[in-house]
C-alpha cells in the first residue's frame, strides 16, 4: 500500500457549488473505507483547489478514485495531480515504507528505524 497525494484544480463558476456536497460525500464514503487519509481546500490559490491524501497499490487505483468523483464526472476538474508519497515521518511515518535515503540514516534511531 503506497500513499499519494493528489491535488485537484476546480474551474470558476457556478458548478462547483452546484456539487460540492455530493463531493464531499464521496471523499466521506472514501475515508470510511480507508483510502482517503486527509482532504481539505488548498487557501491561497487563483482557482478553487483541494489537497488529498490517499492510499492504494497503484496508481492506477487512485486514478479510478479520482474518475468515481463527481468533480470528475462534471468536468469539475481543469488539472490535476497525482504523486506517490514516501511519509517518513510525522503523522503517517508508521506506515511509511521506512526505507531512509543514505543521508538520512543517521536519524534511524530517532525515526524508529532500528
Amino acid at each position: 500500500m503506497a500513499f499519494y497525494i493528489v491535488t485537484m484544480t476546480h474551474p470558476d463558476g457556478p458548478g462547483w457549488n452546484e456539487h460540492v456536497l455530493e463531493h464531499v460525500e464521496y471523499l466521506l464514503d472514501l475515508i470510511d473505507q480507508g483510502t482517503l487519509k486527509a482532504s481539505g481546500p488548498l487557501k491561497g490559490t487563483p482557482l478553487r483547489a483541494g489537497f488529498l491524501i490517499m492510499v492504494a497499490d497503484s496508481r492506477e487505483e487512485i486514478e479510478k478514485v479520482v474518475a468515481g468523483d463527481p468533480f470528475a464526472r462534471e468536468d469539475l476538474i481543469v488539472e490535476l495531480t497525482i504523486e506517490e508519497w514516501d511519509p517518513l515521518f510525522g503523522a503517517f511515518g508508521a506506515d511509511s515504507s521506512k526505507v531512509l535515503p543514505p543521508d538520512m540514516k543517521p536519524l534511524a534511531a530517532r525515526l524508529g528505524y532500528q
